[in-house]
């Protein structure tokens, strides 16, 4: 995680990041913003200010966070309760400009929730009670849920041939030729992507693919975007605070942290580190909390929470560069102000997207399931409580049932669990190493 590979292959590997990405921070957006009604250049602001928000994020919890190559962007978990609030607000009358400052208030308090909740290590001492039995199965389901994605299931924004070209490009890119040039191995996505959305945007301008269709290019739009969008705090208004709506974005929230902290140790087992331990978990989940507050404060109307989408593209790049995500984070805020790229990225087909969707989710589950090489399958009582457990209330029942159901550790794989997890004093946060002590008042240091 601390290589830094040469300044070119950092800025394709950043890059390929960004575009992974692109399709969940493009989608949340453009939903909220349908269902607010926005008009068409509120719209596009909104997008910029969600690409924005995003890489300052990425920035900060990959600098001074957990510090794993997490890039963090809008959350689905949180798109639920933003749509109900956005629902009640226009049953009773209100615009968007009201729905939006709605949101930011809700979103600025359950983000100060969140940031207590990781600072103060809550959320830490809980990971002792887990073991590979509870998590192998949460990590793959979180994969396999992500498959409802609409850019994969949606009928309606769909094209079979290009997500089936986009799939089969990645995959011929990273699984069959990634040993003929390295290349091949370092930018299959990329790779993938781009050949994916050249060949559909030759179709769209020779006329093959229609307008109508899911597959077209839209490259016309692109010299009608503004060269600089105007992107400010509070640039919608000055927030609402409803305790209801409060409530329920909160409830959000502590369903993107449960998501986040599987993320942790996916990232890590894919990045070949040991477990995370607590103090990293609780880091990582106080500053998701300081960048939604930042969501809240930019008006994004939704949270900032780890992609699972790019711990994909590192099992199959096998680059877990912490720099390599800071680039793409630094492309992110660029994309958010520049109005001609931000366009230019939105013009992607939603079935490439949905392509590489499909590859990376896939990687999800295969890690959450490698997880059970630490536990002993030959012990029906470890087998029942894998087959029951899901996201979140499977989750909480799998987690009751490992806790009480009577079970050696090393069998429920807590022995060789422990034996991978960091120690304590392998990870040291930011504000160890350089804000004052509580007890000795002196400045920690290398």
């Amino acid at each position: 995680m601390d290589d830094v590979p040469p300044a070119g292959r950092s800025v394709l590997l950043g890059l390929q990041h960004y575009l992974t990405m692109i399709g969940s921070t493009i989608a949340v957006p453009l939903v909220l913003a349908t269902a607010m009604g926005m008009p068409e250049a509120a719209t596009a602001r909104l997008v910029g200010t969600f690409f924005v928000v995003s890489g300052v994020a990425t920035l900060a919890q990959t600098t001074v966070g957990n510090r794993y190559p997490l890039v963090q962007g809008a959350s689905f978990a949180i798109l639920a309760p933003a749509l109900a609030i956005v629902g009640v607000v226009g049953s009773n009358g209100g615009d968007w400009e009201v729905m939006i400052v709605e949101l930011q208030g809700a979103m600025i308090v359950a983000g100060l929730f969140q940031v207590a909740v990781g600072y103060l290590g809550l959320f830490g001492r809980v990971k002792r009670l887990l073991s590979p039995v509870v998590l192998a199965p949460v990590i793959a389901l979180i994969g396999l849920s992500l498959f409802d994605a609409p850019q994969i299931t949606n009928p309606e924004t769909q094209s079979v041939w290009l997500l089936l070209l986009t799939v089969g490009s990645v995959v011929a890119f990273s699984q069959y030729l990634g040993g003929r040039h390295p290349v091949f191995k370092l930018y299959p996505v990329l790779l993938g992507l781009a050949i994916a959305w050249a060949v559909a945007a030759v179709l769209s301008v020779a006329g093959v693919v229609p307008a109508s269709s899911p597959a077209f290019v839209d490259l016309g739009s692109v010299p009608e975007a503004p060269a600089v969008q105007p992107i400010r705090p509070l640039q919608w208004g000055l927030p609402r605070f409803t305790p209801a709506f409060i409530i329920g974005m909160t409830a959000g929230v502590i369903t993107s942290m449960l998501e986040s902290f599987g993320d942790y140790y996916a990232v890590a087992r894919i990045a070949g580190e040991d477990a995370p331990s607590a103090g990293r978990i609780n880091e990582g989940l106080g500053m998701e909390g300081v960048g939604n507050v930042f969501a809240g404060i930019m008006g994004t109307g939704n949270g900032s929470t780890s992609y699972s989408e790019n711990i994909g593209a590192i099992g199959i790049t096998s680059v877990a560069s912490r720099y390599v995500v800071q680039i793409g984070a630094a492309a992110m805020i660029v994309a958010g102000f520049v109005g001609y790229v931000g366009r230019l990225v939105t013009t992607i087909p939603a079935p490439i997207v949905g392509g590489l969707f499909v590859v990376m989710f896939a990687q999800i589950i295969g890690v959450g399931l490698s997880q059970l090489q630490y536990v002993d399958l030959t012990d029906n009582r470890n087998v029942f409580v894998v087959g029951t457990t899901g996201i979140a209330v499977g989750g909480l029942v799998g987690f009751v049932l490992d806790t009480t159901i009577p079970g050696e550790p090393t069998s429920r794989g807590l022995t060789a669990w422990r034996e991978r997890t960091e120690s304590p004093d392998d990870f040291e946060s930011f504000r160890d190493r350089y804000l004052p002590s509580a007890t000795d008042g002196e400045v920690k240091g290398d």
